[in-house]
């Protein structure tokens, strides 16, 4: 078996004795890494979370079910808001139809289908106009007296005050907006594809739709889920353009506080930028599209690598101060902090590794980019950084170059080393009490931190309404463009009855030829629960019902037949229901009934509105209550319960992954620590300090109202992998120094003046990269930010305070065992 002694000294003799050839091979991977760069693409959105979720899986098959034609491919829709001082006018419905028009004409729009209220007034004006010139026509030869009237009796049909602002006056015939839709075919199988830039055929149909609006008399905007996903991809490059700069300069400033030296600085840098190169490398190698989730990892090997490249300066600085020589003084470094980094790596792979159980495909494509990148960072900032070091000192001595602050951070007497040995101040004299009130204090903030909400929207990933005056005042190429979304989502929800896309579908499977079927769709409308929109205690969904009573009141043929099968007088047949449906099939409501029953007659869908505050939680609860107002098979589904079933998903995943990765770093550290030091238990005392930062982020989440999200769900593995890194170092120095003190505390003081000054070099380093992203133009960024920010500055208070008591208490308990 090969002992930790061998490997070291095979590491040594690469970094120390052959430097050259350490630097020529990591140039040489750095080409081939850099090969893979062009083939990273990205992916936004929510759909990507989504993947899986047996919730998606039954959403697709419903609306798979209802295609008016199975071999058209796949659908599309584009919503249109139309503003003006009155949307019911006479002019206002022409400019309506006129854009209609415009949009039809387009061949590469493919459009199927049209609805708005200029349709249906236009309709109910002459029931024969089904082009949009006919339609035009009777708009333009009615009476004012008549328009009105038609106005006032379209009211009465279901679904037109859903297609009105909220101010809709049936009487007076006016409103202030209105929403038309168009419906497009889109070749199967393209509707999901994506290019690089996170593209798809509906976006750019919905982005000409856009500028035929811009193009057509009147105020249109524009809306749909193409429309988001552009924003959404839009939104990852420019929070990035925004964030890596200003990311870049702090980092800068602060490392020119840690190393104090140019040469040093240039090192560290090129050696961060050496690991983001292997890992986006990597990505594109690998396939592994880019997506708002992976906007984290440069963030968080940045806070790693920062770590390593000034411990690894510091500790050659320790000896170089000493008088002794490069080589020698840099194989003393890399033999202690190889261990330490090696340590570390495992630790933080584990953290960012547990995320690799998620059942959600973006959080494992986190973890296992993360987890290399991390590896990458450990060969990187071990192995390469010191060689480049020697071969730059060596030139310096050769070249009788200066070197600049070459004394290691923490040296002397300052107030930093009077901070740090506030911990050491405990340990000596109250190290019990000091560790009662930490446990007590852990306690109530883990019990506090347990009411942490959990979230998942399309909102969640979209950026403000207004931008921060920061950002508007940003200049090219940083400024970014212009976003509508987030504003059109509060605007309808604003002024419509029912925000866009907040729905609940209950799916029916039966024999639908069933005498009292439809009338099991009438009688669930009565008394909705709370979170069904509803009018008079009585909710308008829709459904076959609702396309049976349109169509009823423009063919009288039809009207004659439904009548004859009604036999209690509801306008809701009850017998002979399949020549209801043959006949609906079989005439230009054919497109629209087919959007809610199968031609086979077994199964249908019928969507209610929600309420625009109503929660995710609630639509969930109030959907399953409809669906058990069905004798027949029904289920309740839809978006917002994919995304509930994502939100349950993503809470499930941060206390598995939690779990997962403090019980495999356990047992980790207790495995490293006896190999290393035949001293088990010190991987214990490694693991408290990050037991307590864990608790404390929790509560710092709910304290500032921070969710789990797509995003920060995955903290508190990530907290796990970060916060080792601080208290490994300390418990590794620790054990090296405990073998040659006079006693503990001189241990623990050699220590923490040790390493406990580039700790904090590293911390300061770290926050602030981290927290720059809440400068990001999405608000999860900044909280996802927020949140590392503070695991790392826990985890550093953390190492420094509560880790000398536990080093006493661990001697304490030792000593009796043995």
């Amino acid at each position: 078996m090969i002992s930790v002694d061998t490997l070291l000294e095979t590491a040594d003799s690469w970094i120390v004795d052959r430097p050259k050839t350490v630097v020529a091979i990591f140039l040489v991977l750095s080409v081939g890494f850099a090969g893979g760069l062009g083939n990273v693409s990205t992916d936004s959105g929510t759909s990507q979370f989504a993947e899986g979720i047996p919730a998606q899986e039954a959403f697709e098959e419903v609306n798979e079910q209802f295609v008016a034609d199975p071999f058209a491919g796949d659908t599309g829709n584009t919503q249109v808001i139309y503003k003006s001082q009155n949307v019911l006018s006479k002019p206002s419905l022409l400019q309506l139809l006129t854009l209609q028009e415009r949009i039809e004409a387009r061949e590469d729009l493919r459009v199927s289908g049209q609805s708005s209220v200029a349709t249906i007034i236009a309709q109910r004006l002459d029931p024969e106009a089904t082009t949009i010139a006919a339609q035009q026509r009777a708009i333009e030869s009615a009476t004012p007296a008549t328009l009105d009237r038609t106005i006032q009796q379209a009211a009465q049909t279901p679904g037109f005050t859903g297609l009105v602002s909220n101010d809709f006056n049936s009487q007076a015939a006016s409103a202030s907006a209105t929403i038309a839709s168009v419906q497009h075919n889109i070749p199967g199988g393209l509707s999901s594809s994506a290019g690089a830039t996170g593209d798809s055929p509906l976006t750019s149909i919905q982005l000409t739709v856009e500028d035929v609006a811009q193009n057509t008399k009147g105020d249109f905007t524009v809306f749909g889920s193409g429309i988001i996903s552009a924003e959404l991809a839009n939104v990852i490059g420019d929070s990035m353009a925004i964030v890596v700069p200003a990311a870049a300069l702090l980092i800068l400033i602060f490392l020119t506080f840690s190393y104090r030296d140019p040469v040093d600085l240039l090192l560290g840098i090129i050696s961060l930028a050496m690991a983001l190169l292997w890992t986006f490398g990597f990505m594109g190698l690998a396939g592994i599209a880019f997506s708002q989730m992976l906007i984290a990892v440069p963030v968080l090997l940045l806070a790693v690598g920062i770590d390593f490249g000034i411990h690894t300066v510091n500790r050659y600085r320790e000896e170089r101060v000493q008088d002794v020589a490069i080589r020698p003084a840099m194989r003393t470094a890399t033999d202690q902090l190889l261990i330490a980094f090696f340590i570390v790596t495992g630790t933080t792979v584990i953290g960012f590794s547990a995320n690799l159980i998620s059942d959600l495909g973006p959080i494992r494509d986190f973890g296992m980019v993360a987890g290399i990148g991390m590896i990458f960072t450990f060969l990187i900032f071990g192995v390469f950084l010191p060689s480049l070091k020697i071969l730059l000192d060596n030139l310096r001595q050769r070249l009788n170059i200066p070197s600049f602050g070459g004394a290691p951070i923490g040296s002397g007497d300052s107030y930093l080393i009077r901070f740090l040995m506030i911990g050491n101040w405990f340990a000596k004299r109250t190290p019990k009490a000091f560790l009662a009130l930490v446990l007590v204090s852990s306690v109530a903030v883990g019990a506090y931190g347990t009411g942490v909400d959990t979230s998942f929207s399309n909102e969640d990933f979209l950026p403000p309404e207004e931008n921060p005056d920061y950002v508007e005042a940003l200049p090219e190429p940083f400024a970014p463009g212009e976003y509508t979304v987030t504003r059109t989502l509060n605007y309808l929800e604003d002024n419509f009855e029912a925000s866009q896309g907040s729905s609940l579908t209950i799916y029916i499977e039966g024999p639908l030829r069933q005498a009292d079927t439809l009338q099991q769709i009438h009688r669930a409308s009565a008394d909705p629960p709370p979170a069904v929109v509803s009018n008079n205690r009585r909710a308008q969904p829709d459904s076959i019902v609702s396309v049976i009573t349109s169509r009823v009141e423009q063919d009288p043929e039809f009207a004659r037949i439904v009548n004859q099968n009604d036999l209690n007088s509801d306008g809701i047949p009850d017998q002979n229901l399949e020549r209801v449906y043959n006949y609906l099939l079989s005439s230009s409501s054919r497109s629209q009934a087919l959007n809610y029953i199968t031609e086979d007659y077994r199964s249908t869908r019928v969507v209610y509105s929600t309420e625009a505050d109503a929660t995710q939680g609630e639509i969930t609860a109030d959907g399953k209550e409809l669906a058990s107002k069905f004798r027949l098979d029904a289920t309740a589904t839809g978006q917002t319960l994919v995304f509930a079933a994502v939100s349950d998903v993503i809470l499930s995943s941060a206390v598995q992954s939690l779990a997962a990765a403090l019980a495999v770093t356990a047992v980790f550290l207790i495995a490293i620590y006896w190999v290393l030091e035949r001293r088990p238990s010190l991987g214990l005392v490694n693991l408290v300090p990050i037991l307590v930062t864990v608790v404390y982020i929790a509560g710092s989440m709910r304290f500032f109202g921070i969710p789990f999200n797509a995003l920060t769900g995955t903290v508190l593995s990530i907290a796990v992998g970060l916060g080792i890194d601080y208290s490994a170092h300390i418990v590794h120095r620790f054990a090296e120094e405990y073998e040659s003190a006079d006693d503990i505390h001189q241990a623990l003081e050699r220590t923490v003046r040790g390493t406990g000054g580039a700790l904090a070099g590293s911390m300061l380093t770290t926050t602030t990269g981290t927290g720059i992203l809440a400068l990001a133009i999405t608000p999860v960024l900044g909280q996802f930010g927020l949140i590392i920010a503070l695991a790392v500055f826990f985890s550093f208070l953390a190492s420094v305070l509560i880790t000398p008591s536990v080093a006493v208490l661990w001697e304490q308990a030792t000593h009796r065992l043995s």
